[in-house]
């Protein structure tokens, strides 16, 4: 029993480990390749279905609203956006993508699972002695 449990705790701690470096790395490219995003003020446009914003360089940008985006929409259909730097009609309501968020609670589960099965390793260690 005392060998499966060994066993057991040193395959978790290995997966844990592994998990946080893989997805680690993963946000890490996620992050870098995500570009400038800059923040700005958005109206709803006349339609009811087209959101407006000045970009930097004082140009007008549009984007399609879906009915979920419409969520977002605050009194008065203004919203706060985020909107790529360099490029037209581009926008999001979040800074970061949400992607990279899953990507680093995975990175951090995984270390906890392997720093928690090395802790219980050594508990199981000295127990045992």
């Amino acid at each position: 029993m005392t060998q499966a449990l060994d066993a057991i705790l040193e395959i978790f701690s290995w997966v844990g480990f592994g998990a946080a470096v893989v997805f680690g790395i993963a946000a890490v490219v996620v992050w870098a390749s995500d570009g400038t995003w800059l923040p700005a003020d958005a109206y709803l446009d006349e339609d009811g279905r087209t959101l407006r914003w000045l970009d930097d360089a004082g140009e007008v940008n549009a984007a399609e609203l879906s009915a979920h985006d419409r969520d977002h929409l605050g009194a008065g259909g203004t919203a706060r956006i985020w909107y790529r730097h360099g490029w037209r009609d581009r926008m999001r309501f979040t800074r970061r993508p949400p992607v990279l968020r899953l990507l680093v609670g995975l990175a951090i589960g995984g270390g906890v699972l392997g720093v928690v099965t090395v802790l219980a390793s050594v508990v199981v260690f000295f127990l045992r002695s």
